[in-house]
């Protein structure tokens, strides 16, 4: 198999030290850079497959830099952030970040986020492979080949991870599904620490498709209205 290529654009030195430094141990191979300028051509010339990116940044900042290589060729990104700001979080995501780690993190934990969207390409591929149909659920249309998503015939772009999250929702259409079931599934994690991450993701989702296709059931979970037809 060929190792994978890690982009880790990071300007604290003791956090890119630690951070190259357990990537690598891991099997990967990491390039670095440590501005946003930087950031963007690293990207271009590097080509890597998944990218660990700081929010904020000499230059200008991750928000810019996500934009900007999304722009180029959509990739996952793990957002770091040292605000624990919903804010700051939704931003992130609606410019085409996958998931974030709040600093100061885990090594063990930034390890775990990183294999957790690596299977999750895996898992897209497969799904590509294996030639599933379009689903139209009301006014929505999901083509899990092309993992393209149009709401009332306008496309919508999505992340990796908010198609992820809407296909995972799409296959139980009006059944509430658990933050915890949906955390296992979408991103592939076996405890339950990460329920503002599926709620995060649930606002960035509805920001995109509109605020009637997804209910919230409080204490509980979410589910796709089929119905859902303004």
């Amino acid at each position: 198999m060929t190792t994978r290529r890690i982009l880790l654009v990071e300007d604290e030195p003791t956090i890119s030290d630690a951070v190259f430094d357990r990537l690598r141990a891991e099997g990967y191979d990491v390039v670095r850079a440590f501005d946003g300028p930087t950031g963007v051509k690293a990207f271009t010339d590097e080509q890597p497959d998944l990218v660990v990116l700081d929010v904020m940044l000499p230059g200008f900042d991750g928000h810019e830099v996500c934009r900007q290589i999304q722009a180029i060729r959509p990739v996952p990104v793990l957002m770091l952030t040292a605000r624990d700001d919903e804010t700051d979080v939704l931003v992130g995501l609606a410019v085409g970040a996958d998931d974030y780690l709040t600093k100061p993190f885990r090594m063990r934990e930034l390890v775990a986020r990183v294999a957790a969207l690596f299977r999750r390409v895996d898992r897209a591929a497969e799904l590509v492979a294996a030639d599933r149909q379009v689903q139209e659920l009301g006014p929505l249309s999901l083509d899990p080949k092309t993992r393209r998503v149009h709401v009332r015939g306008d496309e919508i772009h999505l992340t990796p991870t908010e198609f992820d999250l809407l296909a995972c929702l799409a296959g139980a259409p009006g059944e509430v599904l658990t933050r915890e079931r949906l955390l296992a599934e979408v991103w592939d994690w076996a405890d339950a620490s990460g329920t503002r991450t599926v709620d995060s993701h649930i606002k960035g989702l509805r920001a995109k498709l509109g605020s009637d296709l997804i209910r919230t059931v409080h204490g509980v979970g979410y589910a796709l209205e089929i119905g859902a037809n303004s």
